[in-house]
């Protein structure tokens, strides 16, 4: 029964060949960097947040899990709220001095921007 998913087929053109197996691209999870081979920048941001800034880790080459383990790590080192998706982490208020240090710390090469 897993072998007849339809919703993976969605958008496929019907075969009549009596042979014919459809087969699906695994997507392959992209590969966590070493810390010292990441290249991080801090920055701040304050656009279409109501006024209140954030500060913003770009530049995160790895998986998704990963990347939420080292968001998680920020939030509670600086004891404040954040999120970690979509290949950045958000930390709520000014922190990019103490990212920058906590970055450094754990190895990685993180730059402080604007």
């Amino acid at each position: 029964m897993a072998d007849n998913d339809w919703k993976k087929r969605l958008g496929v053109v019907y075969s009549t060949n009596p042979d014919f197996q459809y087969e699906t691209e695994e997507i392959s999870g992209q590969q966590t960097l070493a810390p010292a081979a990441q290249k991080l920048l801090v920055t701040i941001d304050r656009r279409n947040r109501g006024g209140k800034q954030v500060t913003l880790v770009k530049g995160f080459v790895g998986t998704e899990e990963d990347l939420a383990d080292l968001g998680k790590k920020l939030k509670v080192r600086c004891g404040v709220g954040g999120s970690a998706k979509d290949g950045e982490i958000t930390i709520q208020g000014d922190q990019r001095d103490k990212v920058t240090a906590i970055l450094n710390e754990m190895g990685y090469k993180a730059k402080r921007g604007n």
